[in-house]
């Protein structure tokens, strides 16, 4: 197996952010979406009961010299050091990058990760990329020395024994970080950035901290920006009035008036055109958009969520990305780990799909092995679909006996299987595969849309996944 590529969640400045006692009833109140998960696989959870060391970085030279940074179980994982506002260890040197270098806690000490910065890390006069400090050695960045100290206090993160929050399953130390810092970033009404790597469940997140909050009963609203053609990005975030431009031949309201009241994620924030950002900024600053063509500014009450797959520090730095935007959004941070970091969670998550996909019986353990001893660069969509085709795939013979109904496709003569319909056409084998999985899809939906009443929210909740997902698997059936 390769190497694999670092990375944790970042903190969450919350100031004043932790949940009120109503909140916490509220939650409690709600049902547990993870009563199924439980019977499907409750990992055993243990407390550490000390953690990870404490360490300090006390500047001995530079132009921050005398400062002092604790790095301790108090932060939810991994913290940044650079210039950058976000960072947790901030300098004001200007031989250091935004995005300098990431540190972390591990069982063993403190580990130093170099994050591709410009003048580069060096470590007692070794220039490293990624290597574990014990405490005594001096870290070099820019013109900043740093001395790293090993403290004898131990503060535990906080973790919590939930399986998952909102529509986020996983049992992981990684994750149970996570879902302290989002119990009180739903609560709140800040903006927040959802970072990390394509499939790693950003929407999601975004429709579950939207669940878990007050705004629960308004609008969530998702604004894809690269789904959407550059000239329709701004009728499509504001709205537009009729006869505005050629096409328009009626009055639309933007993403901005949809989500009144409620959450609007915007999806892949960084791939948002430099001409709009500035817009967008004034929109978010001032609660206020005008339409397309219109004269009018009007109000509007949205809580503003972010998504990238993008290092937006270094779009910044690279003039792609609008450091004000990014301040103005950037108030709390979350960072999704790849499935490939979150330890335990692909068997968990494995059996949850299998189980709420209608996998029969229990996922067999030969996948198990092979699911876990893959690192899943797709992420947690991709073990989704992987589940969804192995249901379809797998063992015939037994699939066939225990859900006969699954192969017979819609209008086939008794006795006739689909998949050997499929195999008849001799079809390259993604394209076969693409049939049979479209088919399971089409009528996975179908039976969830009429267990539900045809209620899509309800459904997709049913079925794990988020409702626009849904709903584009949805049309891409008809």
């Amino acid at each position: 197996m390769n190497a694999l590529p670092l990375g944790r969640p970042l903190r969450a400045n919350v100031a004043g952010a932790g949940p009120t006692a109503e909140n916490a009833a509220m939650a409690t109140r709600k049902r547990d979406p993870f009563d199924d998960v439980a019977t499907v696989a409750r990992p055993k959870i243990e407390r550490e009961a000390a953690g990870p060391p404490s360490f300090t970085l006390t500047c001995v030279a530079g132009p921050n010299a005398g400062g002092v940074f604790s790095i301790d179980g108090s932060q939810p994982t991994r913290v940044l050091l650079g210039t950058s506002p976000v960072c947790w260890v901030r300098l004001s040197d200007n031989q250091v990058s935004r995005r300098h270098a990431a540190l972390e806690l591990v069982e063993n000490g403190l580990r130093l990760t170099d994050l591709g910065s410009t003048n580069g890390t060096r470590v007692s006069g070794i220039s490293c990329i990624d290597v574990v400090l014990n405490g005594g050695e001096v870290v070099q960045v820019g013109e900043t020395m740093l001395q790293v100290g090993r403290t004898t206090s131990l503060v535990t993160a906080p973790l919590t024994e939930a399986l998952g929050f909102g529509r986020m399953v996983g049992a992981s130390p990684e994750m149970r970080r996570l879902y302290v810092l989002c119990e009180r970033i739903a609560a709140s009404a800040v903006p927040v950035i959802l970072e990390g790597e394509t499939g790693t469940g950003k929407e999601l997140l975004a429709e579950s901290l939207h669940e878990m909050g007050p705004r629960a009963s308004g609008p969530f609203i998702v604004f894809d920006c690269t789904a959407i053609p550059p000239n329709l990005l701004e009728s499509a975030l504001f709205g537009h009035e009729r006869g505005s431009f050629t096409g328009a031949t009626d009055t639309r309201r933007g993403v901005f008036e949809q989500a009144h009241k409620g959450t609007l994620l915007i999806d892949e924030i960084g791939d948002l055109d430099l001409a709009l950002q500035s817009k967008l900024l004034r929109a978010i600053e001032r609660s206020e958009v005008q339409r397309v063509g219109g004269d009018k500014w009007m109000k509007v009450d949205v809580r503003v969520m972010a998504a990238t797959r993008r290092d937006l520090d270094h779009e910044v730095q690279e003039g792609r990305f609008r450091d004000d935007l990014f301040f103005r959004i950037a108030v709390t941070r979350i960072e999704l780990p790849p499935l490939r970091k979150r330890h335990g969670d692909v068997v968990t998550l494995a059996r949850h799909f299998w189980k709420s996909l209608g996998g029969a019986g229990d996922l067999p353990h030969d996948l198990e092995v092979r699911f876990a001893a893959y690192e899943w660069p797709g992420n947690i969509r991709e073990l989704h679909n992987s589940v969804a085709r192995q249901i379809a795939l797998g063992d015939l013979a037994q699939i066939e006996a225990t859900r006969p109904s699954m192969l017979a496709p819609a209008g086939a003569a008794p006795g006739e299987d689909f998949i050997d319909l499929v195999v008849a056409e001799e079809l390259p084998l993604p394209r076969a595969r693409e049939r049979v999985v479209d088919e399971f899809e089409r009528r996975y939906l179908e039976k969830v849309l009429a267990k539900h009443g045809g209620n899509v929210a309800k459904a997709a909740e049913s079925a794990g996944i988020a409702r626009r997902y849904f709903q584009i698997i949805r049309a891409r059936q008809r």
